[in-house]
């Protein structure tokens, strides 16, 4: 099993529906923090269910989902396929989108799961789609040597705040014998230093720089916001 198989089914990752459900409320409010106008055009790259996808396409002009996991396609466009303003893609019918098309590019989570090569091919073809004014913001990088343990303590705080904290710990222990732990022991996750991914974007053709505030509730992470150069 790879990282896309097992995102394509439902996953232990998340301890409980409230979990799951404060997760994808405080993404989507980090990213209507970064929508330039209320007539952008916005990628969110690496979806996942976007549960709050309504209200982000709100404040904008148009919303486009994209995520490699065909059972998350489905559940997105069962949920929200009354709404004009978003538009769910696979990540091949990304490629087709009109050059220079796009404000904002949004990258959440997905950076761990992708090997270099990947996260260069990427860089191209976002930089291809967004307009010369346009931002590419890529979210929750995990840096080098940062330990399960600082995350598990990221997520405890996050449950305690949000009212989840047993369910949290339960699923804490239900992780480390699932498949996502075993993945991650054989496969890993992939991590960038802060001087490493500024050098990876600039060879990609963009001007970046590292954010103050990582999207989600896990500040041991790192955002970085960069612009076409």
């Amino acid at each position: 099993m790879n990282w896309r198989d097992y995102w394509n089914q439902d996953t232990p990752i998340y301890s409980g529906e409230r979990h799951k459900l404060l997760h994808y409320r405080l993404v989507a409010n980090d990213i209507i923090r970064l929508i330039p106008s209320r007539e952008a055009v916005v990628l969110d790259y690496g979806s996942g269910e976007a549960l709050f996808a309504d209200r982000i396409a709100a404040q904008c002009g148009h919303l486009y989902l994209s995520d490699a996991a065909l059972l998350v396609r489905d559940r997105l466009r069962e949920r929200l396929a009354a709404n004009p303003k978003v538009t769910i893609l696979s990540p091949d019918e990304v490629a087709p989108l009109a050059e220079a098309s796009l404000d904002l590019v949004v990258v959440n989570s997905l950076l761990q799961y992708l090997v270099l090569d990947e996260l260069r091919g990427l860089l191209k073809l976002w930089k291809s789609k967004l307009r010369s004014d346009g931002r590419l913001v890529i979210a929750d990088v995990v840096p080098p040597g940062l330990s399960p343990l600082v995350d598990a303590k990221a997520l405890l705080s996050f449950a305690w705040q949000g009212g989840f904290l047993k369910s949290a710990l339960l699923g804490l222990g239900r992780t480390a014998f699932s498949d996502y732990r075993k993945i991650r022991n054989e496969i890993g996750l992939a991590q960038y230093g802060e001087a490493e991914m500024l050098e990876i974007f600039d060879e990609a053709g963009f001007r970046a720089e590292r954010s103050q505030h990582n999207l989600g509730h896990n500040q041991a992470r790192m955002t970085f916001v960069a612009e076409p150069s």
